[in-house]
Protein backbone atom coordinates (compact mmCIF):
# COMPACT_ATOMS: atom_id res chain seq x y z
CA UNK A 1 0.00 0.00 0.00
CA UNK A 2 2.85 2.17 1.05
CA UNK A 3 4.32 1.82 -2.37
CA UNK A 4 1.30 2.54 -4.37
CA UNK A 5 1.50 5.92 -1.82
CA UNK A 6 4.70 6.86 -3.08
CA UNK A 7 3.86 6.07 -6.86
CA UNK A 8 1.00 8.35 -6.49
CA UNK A 9 3.22 11.26 -4.78
CA UNK A 10 5.35 11.53 -6.89
CA UNK A 11 2.79 11.07 -10.09
CA UNK A 12 0.99 14.20 -8.84
CA UNK A 13 4.03 16.10 -8.16
CA UNK A 14 5.11 15.27 -12.37
CA UNK A 15 1.64 16.68 -12.84
CA UNK A 16 1.87 19.75 -10.95
CA UNK A 17 5.21 20.51 -12.91
CA UNK A 18 3.60 19.99 -16.29
CA UNK A 19 0.69 22.19 -15.57
CA UNK A 20 2.47 24.94 -14.12
CA UNK A 21 5.78 24.68 -16.90
CA UNK A 22 2.62 24.79 -19.51
CA UNK A 23 0.84 28.05 -18.14
CA UNK A 24 4.21 29.57 -17.72
CA UNK A 25 5.66 28.88 -21.10
CA UNK A 26 3.45 26.73 -23.36
CA UNK A 27 5.17 23.74 -24.38
CA UNK A 28 8.85 24.74 -24.23
CA UNK A 29 7.78 25.58 -20.31
CA UNK A 30 5.96 21.97 -20.12
CA UNK A 31 8.97 20.12 -21.74
CA UNK A 32 11.01 22.07 -18.87
CA UNK A 33 9.08 21.32 -16.00
CA UNK A 34 9.09 17.59 -17.04
CA UNK A 35 13.10 17.53 -17.07
CA UNK A 36 12.80 19.23 -13.77
CA UNK A 37 9.71 16.76 -12.12
CA UNK A 38 12.16 13.82 -13.29
CA UNK A 39 14.98 14.94 -11.52
CA UNK A 40 12.97 16.04 -8.39
CA UNK A 41 11.49 12.67 -8.43
CA UNK A 42 14.78 11.08 -8.70
CA UNK A 43 16.39 13.31 -5.95
CA UNK A 44 12.68 12.76 -3.83
CA UNK A 45 13.49 8.73 -3.79
CA UNK A 46 16.91 8.30 -3.16
CA UNK A 47 17.78 11.63 -0.79
CA UNK A 48 15.15 12.67 0.47
CA UNK A 49 16.17 11.00 3.68
CA UNK A 50 19.38 12.66 3.86
CA UNK A 51 17.47 16.17 2.77
CA UNK A 52 15.78 16.00 5.95
CA UNK A 53 18.33 15.23 8.09
CA UNK A 54 20.50 18.19 6.85
CA UNK A 55 17.46 20.51 7.18
CA UNK A 56 17.80 19.67 10.87
CA UNK A 57 21.36 19.44 11.14
CA UNK A 58 20.82 16.19 12.36
CA UNK A 59 24.46 14.07 13.04
CA UNK A 60 25.20 10.49 13.88
CA UNK A 61 25.01 10.12 18.02
CA UNK A 62 28.44 8.54 19.04
CA UNK A 63 27.98 5.00 20.82
CA UNK A 64 30.22 6.50 23.90
CA UNK A 65 28.03 9.25 24.48
CA UNK A 66 24.91 7.56 24.16
CA UNK A 67 25.53 3.94 24.93
CA UNK A 68 22.00 2.55 26.91
CA UNK A 69 20.44 4.68 23.36
CA UNK A 70 22.23 2.11 21.25
CA UNK A 71 21.68 -0.78 23.48
CA UNK A 72 18.06 -0.09 23.82
CA UNK A 73 17.79 0.22 20.10
CA UNK A 74 20.11 -2.59 19.55
CA UNK A 75 17.55 -5.01 21.88
CA UNK A 76 14.51 -3.99 19.99
CA UNK A 77 15.44 -4.37 16.32
CA UNK A 78 16.67 -7.59 16.93
CA UNK A 79 13.06 -8.72 18.89
CA UNK A 80 11.69 -6.76 15.33
CA UNK A 81 14.05 -8.75 13.00
CA UNK A 82 15.36 -5.67 11.21
CA UNK A 83 18.55 -4.33 10.66
CA UNK A 84 19.97 -2.01 13.37
CA UNK A 85 19.23 1.64 12.35
CA UNK A 86 21.48 4.70 12.51
CA UNK A 87 20.90 6.76 15.31
CA UNK A 88 21.58 10.67 14.96
CA UNK A 89 20.98 13.74 17.52
CA UNK A 90 19.36 17.02 16.17
CA UNK A 91 20.76 19.94 18.60
CA UNK A 92 16.84 21.09 19.48
CA UNK A 93 15.90 21.40 23.06
CA UNK A 94 12.39 21.12 22.45
CA UNK A 95 11.55 17.15 23.07
CA UNK A 96 10.81 15.46 19.95
CA UNK A 97 11.73 12.58 17.32
CA UNK A 98 11.46 11.51 13.82
CA UNK A 99 12.61 8.51 11.55
CA UNK A 100 13.75 8.75 7.57
CA UNK A 101 15.43 6.18 5.54
CA UNK A 102 13.77 4.30 2.25
CA UNK A 103 14.38 1.01 3.28
CA UNK A 104 15.35 -0.82 6.94
CA UNK A 105 18.53 -1.55 5.43
CA UNK A 106 18.77 2.57 5.42
CA UNK A 107 16.60 3.41 8.23
CA UNK A 108 17.81 6.23 10.74
CA UNK A 109 16.44 6.73 13.87
CA UNK A 110 16.53 11.43 14.76
CA UNK A 111 16.63 12.35 18.19
CA UNK A 112 16.13 15.63 19.69
CA UNK A 113 19.22 16.36 22.31
CA UNK A 114 15.79 17.58 24.48
CA UNK A 115 14.17 13.84 24.49
CA UNK A 116 17.36 12.13 25.59
CA UNK A 117 17.64 14.14 28.64
CA UNK A 118 13.67 14.42 29.32
CA UNK A 119 12.88 10.88 28.94
CA UNK A 120 13.10 8.11 31.54
CA UNK A 121 14.53 4.61 30.47
CA UNK A 122 10.86 3.23 29.86
CA UNK A 123 9.42 6.17 28.38
CA UNK A 124 12.68 6.84 26.05
CA UNK A 125 12.50 2.76 25.24
CA UNK A 126 8.69 3.78 24.11
CA UNK A 127 9.86 6.67 21.49
CA UNK A 128 12.27 4.44 19.77
CA UNK A 129 9.96 1.15 19.51
CA UNK A 130 7.64 3.80 18.18
CA UNK A 131 10.34 4.81 15.36
CA UNK A 132 11.22 1.49 15.13
CA UNK A 133 7.65 0.24 14.00
CA UNK A 134 7.11 3.10 11.48
CA UNK A 135 10.68 1.53 9.59
CA UNK A 136 9.00 -1.95 10.12
CA UNK A 137 5.53 -0.27 7.94
CA UNK A 138 7.87 1.24 5.20
CA UNK A 139 5.90 4.58 6.36
CA UNK A 140 9.45 6.12 6.58
CA UNK A 141 9.76 6.35 2.79
CA UNK A 142 6.42 7.79 1.71
CA UNK A 143 6.71 9.98 5.07
CA UNK A 144 10.27 11.40 3.86
CA UNK A 145 9.10 11.87 -0.08
CA UNK A 146 6.25 13.92 1.34
CA UNK A 147 8.41 16.01 2.96
CA UNK A 148 10.41 16.74 -0.36
CA UNK A 149 7.61 17.28 -2.04
CA UNK A 150 5.54 19.37 0.17
CA UNK A 151 8.83 21.73 0.11
CA UNK A 152 9.26 21.72 -3.32
CA UNK A 153 5.44 22.54 -4.07
CA UNK A 154 6.02 25.35 -1.56
CA UNK A 155 8.93 26.47 -3.31
CA UNK A 156 7.45 26.43 -6.95
CA UNK A 157 4.64 28.35 -5.63
CA UNK A 158 6.71 31.56 -4.10
CA UNK A 159 8.63 31.38 -7.67
CA UNK A 160 5.65 31.18 -9.29
CA UNK A 161 3.74 34.34 -7.59
CA UNK A 162 6.87 36.57 -8.19
CA UNK A 163 6.99 35.68 -11.70
CA UNK A 164 3.18 36.08 -12.28
CA UNK A 165 3.28 40.00 -10.48
CA UNK A 166 6.17 40.41 -12.76
CA UNK A 167 4.66 39.51 -16.19
CA UNK A 168 1.17 41.20 -14.72
CA UNK A 169 2.65 44.62 -16.56
CA UNK A 170 2.89 43.17 -20.42
CA UNK A 171 -0.30 44.21 -22.70
CA UNK A 172 -0.23 41.57 -24.62
CA UNK A 173 -3.15 39.41 -23.99
CA UNK A 174 -0.93 36.04 -24.22
CA UNK A 175 1.53 38.04 -21.42
CA UNK A 176 -1.63 38.64 -19.38
CA UNK A 177 -3.77 35.07 -19.64
CA UNK A 178 0.14 33.67 -18.25
CA UNK A 179 0.70 36.14 -15.64
CA UNK A 180 -3.05 34.71 -14.19
CA UNK A 181 -2.02 31.22 -14.56
CA UNK A 182 0.79 31.68 -12.58
CA UNK A 183 -0.90 33.70 -10.01
CA UNK A 184 -3.21 31.10 -10.00
CA UNK A 185 -0.80 27.89 -9.55
CA UNK A 186 0.73 29.94 -6.68
CA UNK A 187 -2.74 29.97 -4.96
CA UNK A 188 -3.18 26.38 -5.86
CA UNK A 189 0.48 25.37 -4.92
CA UNK A 190 -0.03 25.51 -1.40
CA UNK A 191 -3.09 23.49 -0.99
CA UNK A 192 -1.40 20.77 -3.42
CA UNK A 193 1.56 20.64 -0.74
CA UNK A 194 -0.99 19.92 2.09
CA UNK A 195 -2.79 17.58 0.13
CA UNK A 196 0.33 15.94 -0.44
CA UNK A 197 0.45 15.66 3.22
CA UNK A 198 -2.28 14.13 4.15
CA UNK A 199 -1.98 11.10 2.34
CA UNK A 200 0.23 10.89 5.32
CA UNK A 201 -2.45 9.12 7.33
CA UNK A 202 -3.26 9.53 11.22
CA UNK A 203 -3.98 5.54 11.38
CA UNK A 204 -0.38 5.11 10.69
CA UNK A 205 0.31 6.54 14.52
CA UNK A 206 -1.90 4.53 15.94
CA UNK A 207 -0.47 1.59 14.02
CA UNK A 208 3.31 2.76 15.00
CA UNK A 209 1.64 3.09 18.67
CA UNK A 210 0.68 -0.41 18.87
CA UNK A 211 3.56 -1.86 17.54
CA UNK A 212 6.00 -0.31 20.13
CA UNK A 213 3.12 -1.12 22.85
CA UNK A 214 3.93 -4.95 21.09
CA UNK A 215 7.54 -4.31 21.18
CA UNK A 216 8.21 -3.42 24.72
CA UNK A 217 5.14 -5.19 26.48
CA UNK A 218 4.82 -1.70 28.40
CA UNK A 219 2.28 0.95 26.69
CA UNK A 220 2.50 2.41 29.94
CA UNK A 221 6.17 3.90 28.99
CA UNK A 222 5.07 5.40 25.50
CA UNK A 223 1.70 7.02 26.74
CA UNK A 224 3.63 8.86 29.49
CA UNK A 225 6.29 9.93 27.11
CA UNK A 226 3.62 11.34 25.20
CA UNK A 227 2.34 13.14 27.61
CA UNK A 228 5.76 14.23 28.37
CA UNK A 229 6.30 15.43 24.60
CA UNK A 230 2.81 17.03 24.65
CA UNK A 231 3.16 19.12 27.67
CA UNK A 232 7.04 20.40 26.93
CA UNK A 233 6.67 21.21 23.18
CA UNK A 234 3.75 23.51 23.97
CA UNK A 235 6.28 25.06 26.78
CA UNK A 236 9.16 24.65 24.02
CA UNK A 237 8.04 24.74 20.60
CA UNK A 238 10.57 23.02 17.82
CA UNK A 239 11.96 25.04 15.23
CA UNK A 240 10.47 23.07 12.18
CA UNK A 241 8.61 23.98 9.08
CA UNK A 242 5.31 22.68 7.82
CA UNK A 243 6.14 20.60 5.17
CA UNK A 244 8.36 18.31 7.21
CA UNK A 245 5.56 18.19 10.74
CA UNK A 246 4.15 14.73 10.12
CA UNK A 247 7.61 12.90 10.23
CA UNK A 248 7.88 13.79 13.90
CA UNK A 249 5.86 11.56 16.66
CA UNK A 250 4.04 14.27 18.22
CA UNK A 251 3.32 17.50 15.86
CA UNK A 252 5.74 20.49 16.70
CA UNK A 253 2.81 22.76 15.43
CA UNK A 254 -0.03 23.78 17.34
CA UNK A 255 -3.40 23.51 15.22
CA UNK A 256 -6.17 24.48 16.57
CA UNK A 257 -9.78 25.03 15.20
CA UNK A 258 -10.14 24.37 11.39
CA UNK A 259 -6.37 23.77 11.51
CA UNK A 260 -6.45 20.98 13.40
CA UNK A 261 -8.72 19.10 10.69
CA UNK A 262 -5.47 18.79 8.76
CA UNK A 263 -3.03 17.60 11.05
CA UNK A 264 -1.35 14.69 10.04
CA UNK A 265 -1.23 12.98 13.96
CA UNK A 266 -4.17 12.20 15.77
CA UNK A 267 -4.99 14.10 19.26
CA UNK A 268 -2.65 12.88 21.53
CA UNK A 269 -5.69 12.69 24.41
CA UNK A 270 -6.81 9.61 21.87
CA UNK A 271 -3.35 8.13 21.74
CA UNK A 272 -2.93 7.66 25.23
CA UNK A 273 -6.21 6.39 25.68
CA UNK A 274 -6.04 3.54 23.33
CA UNK A 275 -2.58 2.67 25.02
CA UNK A 276 -3.77 2.50 28.39
CA UNK A 277 -6.05 -0.19 27.14
CA UNK A 278 -3.65 -2.82 26.06
CA UNK A 279 -2.85 -5.19 28.16
CA UNK A 280 0.01 -8.10 27.89
CA UNK A 281 0.45 -10.99 29.61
Amino acid sequence: MNNMKTAILLGTLTGIFLISGAMAGGRQGMLLALVFAGLMNFVSYWFSDKIVLKAYRANELPESEAPRIYAMVRELSQQAQIPMPGICVFEQDSPNAFATGRNPDKAVIALSRGIIHLMGEAELKGVVAHELTHVINRDTLLATIAATLAGAIMFLGYQMRWLGLFSGGGHNDDNRGGALGMILMAILAPLAATIIQMTISRSREFKADAGAAQLTHNPEGLASALEKLTAYSKRLPLQATRQTAHLFIVSPLSGKGLLSLFSTHPPIEERVTRLREMRFT
